[in-house]
């Protein structure tokens, strides 16, 4: 199947539609939901734009090997293609999103660049093993590790958490991580990078997201104590908290009616497209960030400074 993925302003003001005068913040989607975690690309509307046309590799990641766990879609998939369009082979592990995957796939064919995929569960820890046999198998080494891959459920109260839910929040976005990063370390090397992903909401707090702020704080600890545990080995860990982007977690996760909302909070009064995040990811991944550890880069509209 065929998606028409277009760049440039694909922005809904509803405002507008509803005879309102105001247009205080830019609307990224109408009101949308999907029932499953962690959604997928192919159903949301307006699509997600993960790439820029305008944007040149120059060799920054030249022959290096990245994995990138969840890129089969949204800031994952954003990452992978800027990798790819620097020089990089990419991995992509993901959970169940087989058509997404096999889209980002083809695309970054289409671009010339090298990319296999692997479907399975980071809470297994022998999957974080399989990803790495498969990586060295088929890639003989491993230069970039991003853990992207999370979920997150909106509840109004803590007492709405439930167990599995937060067993399962836990597991994936932190055990997950945990595993692979472990998984991975004995193949890294000197100039090697791990980039992990946190978010906004850690610091700020988001009420409805108790359980997935405590894993992306969780995040931001690891990566600042192993930062410094591989300083000396010149292997570099590093951190982004993204504001929203327009990503399959976000129908996945909140009620419809939130959807036109979100970005609002931020100084620039909208929230993003994953193709605005992803040469942070190149700037972490490279020798750019030569001198960059233990770092979290606040790519969030100004929704949360200093």
């Amino acid at each position: 199947m065929d998606y028409d993925y277009h760049f440039g302003n694909q922005y809904f003001n509803y405002y507008d539609k509803l005879g309102i005068k105001s247009t205080e913040y830019q609307i990224l989607a109408p009101a949308q939901s999907q029932s499953e975690q962690p959604g997928k690309e192919y159903l949301m509307k307006p699509l997600p734009v993960f790439d820029n046309p305008n944007y040149k590799g120059s060799g920054k990641l030249q022959d290096k090997v990245a994995i990138i766990t969840g890129a089969d879609s949204g800031l994952g998939r954003a990452a992978a293609i800027a990798f790819v369009k620097e020089g990089a082979k990419v991995v992509i592990p993901y959970y169940n999103e087989h058509e997404d995957a096999k889209y980002t796939k083809e695309y970054i064919e289409k671009l010339g660049g090298e990319c296999i995929l692997l479907s399975g569960n980071l809470m297994d820890a022998r999957f974080s093993k399989e990803i790495v046999e498969k990586t060295i198998e088929t890639f003989g080494k491993i230069d970039i590790l991003v853990n992207n891959a999370g979920v997150q459920y909106q509840q109004d109260c803590l007492e709405n958490i439930s167990d599995e839910q937060f067993d399962q929040t836990m597991k994936v976005n932190v055990y997950g991580m945990f595993y692979l990063t472990k998984a991975v370390l004995p193949h890294l090397k000197s100039g090697s990078s791990i980039i992990n992903l946190t978010s906004v909401t850690t610091f700020y707090g988001d009420p409805q997201l108790i359980d997935y702020v405590t894993t992306k704080g969780a995040i931001v600890g690891f990566t600042r104590a192993l930062a410094r545990n591989l300083a000396l080995k010149n292997i570099r860990v590093n951190a982004i908290a993204p504001g929203f982007f327009w990503t399959p977690l976000q129908p996945a996760c909140w009620v419809k009616e939130k959807i036109p909302s979100l970005g609002s909070n931020s100084a620039m009064a909208r929230g993003a497209m994953p193709y605005e995040l992803a040469p942070t990811f190149v700037f972490l991944a490279s020798d750019d960030s030569s001198y960059v550890t233990g770092q979290v880069l606040h790519n969030n509209g100004g929704e949360v400074m200093g």
